[in-house]
């Protein structure tokens, strides 16, 4: 296997996508569906890239990249931020909470 990517999405055929590609170009997969699952999941499995959507349920992405850029254990994780809301002001949002890149 290549590595391990944690999902944090609340769209099911989002993450079904996403798997299904990932897994089939040789990444082991963990899902989350929440933004505060997300943040335990990334402290629990330490994956080597984390998808961040944007649009969650219990907190926004926003607010889930800054708690994992606060937590030494997972604040040198990789995080892209995926979301279908791409909007004028989104890339600079991203950055400000050290995102790595962003995928409409």
């Amino acid at each position: 296997m290549k590595g391990n990517i944690l999902v944090i999405e609340d769209n099911e055929q989002n993450l079904y996508l996403v798997r299904f590609i990932l897994e089939k170009n040789g990444y082991t997969v963990h899902a989350a569906m929440d933004g505060q699952t997300g943040i335990d999941r990334a402290a629990e499995l330490k994956p080597d890239l984390i998808l961040l959507d944007i649009q969650l349920p219990v907190m926004d992405g926003y607010t889930v990249a800054k708690h994992l850029r606060a937590d030494p254990q997972v604040s040198g994780i990789p995080i892209v931020a995926v979301t279908s809301h791409a909007m004028v002001g989104d890339p600079h949002c991203c950055r400000d909470v050290a995102c790595h890149g962003r995928r409409p």
